[in-house]
């Protein structure tokens, strides 16, 4: 499988195995919301803070996805769905795997409603994703929402681990799912998973400190980095942020080293 590892170094730092991913693919589900009304700048800021990876919709490729200076991993998302339809929840695909290695696409990301009514659907989508990831050597970016009436809490430890682990069981290659609150409790999400396991970011949060230590508490406990959007391509400076991201991911930075870089006071 060298194409998946070739491939997989393109998403990931080969020296420590984690990443920085930003998912630009909320214009589906949301339109273009603030911060990726202009996708080509938004992704210009994120190139520039020096994210790993971005993660896009087969349209964006095409209105370009390197930004200027630097190269940035392409993910191509293939599932969709929009806030306007009757179940949100129900994600469909959009996009194939042979259509992204035509994109030149480092990889593909699949989104997943563990809980949700058609969750059958998705996880056999899911399986026919991780069948073709296998056959064309491309790494499978899986992310695993816990959604649906029988559930409580989507960070409940419970039943976090049990998405990351259905991830890994179907063969994604990274699992992103929601932060469970505490370096000890996503600890059982990891050590329960197999794989790299990143936390997402969920809404636009008001504290940029609180995003900063969930991030490093989630890489105490062994996690494999972040795929954050909002708090990311929403912040007043985009590419500072990554940059205060990426110092805590990639160098093991403290959450003050991470502030101080944030609010200019510190060299990235």
């Amino acid at each position: 499988m060298i194409g998946k590892q070739i491939r997989m170094e393109r998403i990931t730092n080969r020296e420590n195995g984690r990443t920085l991913i930003v998912p630009l693919d909320h214009g589906v589900t949301a339109g273009p919301i603030p911060g990726i009304v202009d996708i080509k700048t938004a992704i210009g800021k994120i190139v520039d803070g020096g994210a790993n990876a971005i993660v896009i919709h087969k349209g964006v490729v095409r209105m370009g996805h390197r930004g200027c200076g630097h190269d940035v991993g392409l993910i191509v998302h293939l599932s969709a769905s929009t806030a306007l339809s009757p179940d949100p929840n129900s994600k469909v695909l959009v996009c194939s795997v042979e259509e992204a290695i035509k994109l030149g696409a480092d990889g593909v990301s699949i989104h997943v409603n563990i809980g949700a009514e058609d969750e059958k659907e998705m996880l056999r989508d899911f399986g026919e994703v991780s069948k073709q990831c296998q056959a064309w050597g491309m790494p499978l970016l899986a992310m695993m929402y816990i959604r649906g009436k029988k559930i409580k809490s989507e960070s409940d430890v419970a039943v976090v681990k049990h998405a990351a682990r259905v991830a890994a069981e179907l063969g994604a290659d990274l699992v992103k799912v929601n932060y469970t609150g505490d370096a000890d409790s996503f600890r059982c999400v990891v050590e329960g998973c197999g794989v790299p396991v990143l936390i997402a970011g969920g809404e636009k949060a008001e504290n940029d400190l609180a995003v900063l230590k969930n991030i490093k508490d989630a890489i105490l406990a062994g996690g494999g980095g972040v795929s954050i959007g909002r708090n990311v391509f929403q912040h007043d400076d985009p590419s500072l942020m990554i940059k205060a991201i990426k110092a805590i991911i990639h160098e093991n930075a403290s959450v003050a080293k991470a502030t101080a870089i944030l609010n200019g006071k510190a060299k990235p």
